[in-house]
């Protein structure tokens, strides 16, 4: 247990000291949010402290920081490093700086704020990046709750009944005022993600006997490798997203930014949000080790088979707590995935709304953005439900687009400092993530065998590539920050005071 006290000891710790060293390098003023300067009553509205950072929580977590976390445990301890370390030093800081950099510039997403301060090609890269991983989102968060629905009720309700009632609801909730349905029951579902995530841990410790848990010293090393799967890096980067660093969380934080009061709540709503979710991880990632018991050979051959999927959260649950594992499992595993979807859809059609450049609060505007992008999400989900392999098709995909975009966001706010920070060296701050984020993205397609270009490259050959080639990034970054001059116009970008 030494490591898992270390390792929260440290994210706890993370929030309390780099949140405020973030908030110092973003510097934050008295400047009018746009809830307070340019509320609408549909997607620009306040709501108290709390219930955004509860929504924004629930938004960027889902089952992400638990099914990813239970598939990061196949590499062992090491994964603890990487939660503690890309949560405080990459996933937390680029959670904090897209919704800040969001609430200076009214709201807008992610997609708008890379074209202001990154130019016009990045921005129609975002645009392409954001769309299709929203809409893969909203694809993958029917799918599997409608799936264990289905099981549940002994097939007796087929999925694509449960996919069916879900897409309703999400369509629903896309069109209505934030405040109508998110605002009021999502703060609820954000306790109850928590209270799952707090039961788990608590089960394992008492049970220790039974399910000791794994220190990293004389762990430290790659259980996946080992077993003859994918080796840590990148794989690891992009399986472990939820809880360390996840571009889906970019598209949610501006959502949230068009809702907080004061620049003074973006340190607890953004940084404090990913920290809860980096702890979130840490636990499932413990407990899926402790109880599958990953350092024998049978265990790991256990967890792989089943993965990081609804059936290994019931069986954690159940294994541990019993009955009252297994409603927190339904509520886990059925719940957190629909909130997730329907906010992703929304996002979509906030960031397709500005292409258009259509006037969000008629709800005529809401129904034509949402149509297409709904009728996508059913073409996937359809294509998926043909045949269950191409989940895997679909999930690999979705976890390279993630940190994709995950990538641009850190680089787009690496240009937001760099043109309006004091000190444009103060760059260095996001630029170092983004960096990493980029070999990791980069790495990937040189070394993943089973789709991209891994299966035509030895892997010590793909990591050359990879890193060769995010090292000539670095160096064109470096280039153009000595060249490029301050934008004294952007220390002040809102333009509501």
């Amino acid at each position: 247990m030494v490591t898992f006290f270390i390792a929260l000891a440290l994210l706890i710790g993370g929030y309390f000291i780099y949140s405020r060293v973030s908030e110092k390098v973003f510097a934050i003023d008295g400047r009018k949010t746009p809830a307070i300067a340019n509320p609408d009553g549909v997607d620009i509205t306040p709501l108290p402290k709390w219930k955004s950072f509860l929504i924004e929580l629930l938004n960027i977590a889902g089952t992400g920081p638990i099914f990813g976390a239970i598939s990061g445990a196949l590499f062992g301890p090491i994964v603890f490093l990487w939660i503690v370390f890309g949560c405080i030093l990459g996933g937390a800081v680029h959670d904090y700086f897209s919704g800040m950099i969001s609430s200076r510039n009214n709201g807008e997403s992610i997609v708008k704020l890379a074209g202001k301060y990154s130019g016009k090609v990045i921005e129609i890269i975002m645009r392409v990046f954001s769309i299709v991983l929203l809409i893969l989102v909203t694809a993958v968060f029917v799918v599997s709750p409608s799936t264990l629905l289905s099981l549940l009720t002994g097939g007796n309700v087929k999925a694509w009944i449960w996919m069916i009632l879900i897409l309703v609801y999400f369509f629903i909730s896309t069109i209505l005022p934030i405040d109508k349905i998110i605002g009021k029951i999502y703060p609820v579902f954000g306790i109850i993600l928590i209270v799952m995530a707090v039961a788990v841990i608590v089960g394992i410790m008492v049970q220790s006997n039974n399910y000791p848990m794994l220190e990293l010293i004389g762990n430290l090393r790659d259980f996946s490798r080992e077993n003859g799967s994918l080796p840590w890096w990148p794989f690891m980067m992009t399986t472990v997203a939820c809880g360390a660093v996840s571009g889906f969380h970019a598209t949610q934080s501006p959502m949230i930014a068009k809702c907080i009061k004061s620049e003074k709540e973006g340190r607890q709503v953004f940084y404090g949000a990913m920290v809860a979710e980096g702890i979130i991880a840490l636990i499932w990632a413990a407990a899926a080790m402790a109880y599958f018991k990953v350092d024998t050979t049978d265990g790991w051959s256990a967890l792989n088979h089943i993965g990081g999927s609804s059936a290994s959260v019931n069986e954690i649950c159940k294994g541990i707590l019993g009955p009252v594992g297994t409603v927190l499992a339904i509520v886990g595993v059925v719940i957190c995935p629909i909130t997730s979807g329907d906010t992703a859809l929304r996002s979509c059609r906030l960031i397709v709304g500005e292409v258009f450049k259509l006037d969000q609060k008629k709800i005529k505007n809401r129904l034509i953005l949402t149509a297409p992008l709904f009728a996508a999400v059913i073409g996937i989900g359809i294509w998926d439900f043909l045949d269950r392999d191409n989940f895997l098709i679909l999930w690999r995909w979705f976890a390279w687009s993630n940190q994709v975009l995950a990538t641009i966001c850190l680089w787009v706010a690496t240009a937001y400092l760099v043109k309006a920070s004091r000190n444009k060296y103060l760059s260095f701050f996001t630029s170092v993530p983004a960096l990493f984020m980029t070999a990791v993205v980069v790495t990937y397609v040189f070394t993943e065998d089973l789709f991209v270009m891994g299966r035509y490259f030895d892997y010590h050959i793909g990591l050359l590539h990879g890193i060769g080639i995010s090292l000539a990034i670095f160096i064109f970054y470096l280039v153009r920050m000595l060249l490029i001059k301050k934008e004294p116009s952007l220390k002040r970008d809102n333009t509501s005071e």
